[in-house]
């Protein structure tokens, strides 16, 4: 997370001010109007706001007088002074109704991410419940050119998972087989999660004792075992042509990049994969996604869990202008309420 110098209460005051109004009319925010709002001069107004600027909290476009925030202005409003009200118990009633007569985590899942694009007026994403039966079977590591290896991952079920890994240093054939060998005694036969959980306990554990090249390769085998474990788990998404309403988004180029990344999906479906252990709601902001096609978007993400493990997430994407007090306690409750559905009605896959 980012970290920024002590703001004043008055200088906290004007930038939570200046988002809000940025969000609201989607027009960069002058220091008449914000004087308006605070009762200050604009020309206290205006030295605030150019502190602000030198922080990179707020910027300026083109000649435009006005000013509008950065990611980072964006982060500090939503960690710092974003006021988050309650859902309306009506809403919560209504998902709740609509959730709990689903007879398939299809359904269900296919319900939730409709009620959440509807409300919101942005596109929902929700991954399937993870089956954890997949067993790990063995894994290879071929040397490519340029520090590039290739991970063969054999699940239980005879399928095949390939990933090209940018390894920290060239490594021999004969390297890449003795780590291997590594691995597969380690690992075989357990399921994919435990696998994983057990690669990353031992890498831990003897780290003075092993060689810098089976700690590299365990690296290497851990991003293998994510591809193999999420190669069950595809996500829905509802509302995505709802972003082509929002000028933010206006761009062509930018909705085809966006639109061909929801059909590809292996990327999405690895970011959706971080936010499944972060607890509560997790906000990526922009560039902070990583993801180039959803670096004009936000995402609000929360993880639903069956039986206190998080097994999926849900989440919504939209413009990074959008009403965050109110995507956020929807994101958190519904995927409160897909848990509970979940649990009670067992409908979690095994």
């Amino acid at each position: 997370m980012a970290s920024f110098p002590e703001l004043s209460e008055r200088a906290q005051h004007l930038l939570k001010a200046l988002v809000e109004r940025y969000i609201g009319e989607g027009q960069p925010v002058g220091s008449r109007a914000l004087a308006k709002d605070a009762g200050l001069s604009p020309a206290t107004i205006r030295n605030v706001m150019a502190d602000l600027e030198e922080l990179g909290l707020i910027t300026s476009p083109h000649t435009s007088a006005g000013r509008l925030p950065t990611v980072s202005g964006y982060r500090l409003f939503v960690d710092s002074l974003l006021t988050v009200k309650p859902l309306q118990q009506g809403i919560v009633d209504h998902l709740w109704c609509d959730l709990e007569t689903r007879d398939s985590p299809r359904e269900l899942l296919e319900a939730a991410s409709k009620l959440v694009s509807e409300l919101t007026h942005m596109a929902c994403i929700v991954t399937m419940p993870r089956r954890e039966s997949l067993a790990f079977q063995h894994i290879e590591f071929l040397p490519l050119s340029e520090q590039r290896v290739l991970a063969i991952l054999v699940t239980s079920d005879q399928e095949i998972h390939n990933k090209i890994i940018h390894a920290p240093r060239s490594f021999s054939a004969a390297e890449l087989q003795v780590a291997a060998n590594f691995f597969n005694a380690m690992c075989g036969g357990k399921d994919m999660a435990t696998a994983r959980e057990h690669l990353r306990s031992e890498l831990q554990k003897e780290r003075e004792r092993l060689s810098d090249e089976l700690l590299h390769a365990g690296e290497m085998a851990d991003q293998a075992l994510q591809v193999g474990s999420r190669s069950k788990k595809p996500f829905l998404v509802r509302g995505e042509t709802n972003l082509m309403d929002f000028v933010d988004l206006a761009d062509l180029e930018r909705l085809r990049t966006l639109f061909d990344a929801f059909r590809q999906k292996e990327s999405i479906v690895g970011l959706l994969d971080s936010c499944l252990d972060s607890p509560g709601v997790k906000i990526l902001i922009g560039e902070e996604s990583g993801f180039r096609p959803l670096e004009p978007c936000s995402l609000v993400t929360a993880s639903y869990s069956v039986d206190d493990r998080a097994v999926g997430v849900l989440g919504v994407i939209g413009p990074t202008r959008m009403k965050y007090e109110r995507v956020i306690p929807l994101v958190d409750i519904t995927a409160k309420l897909v848990g509970a559905a979940l649990n009670q009605r067992g409908l979690v896959p095994t």
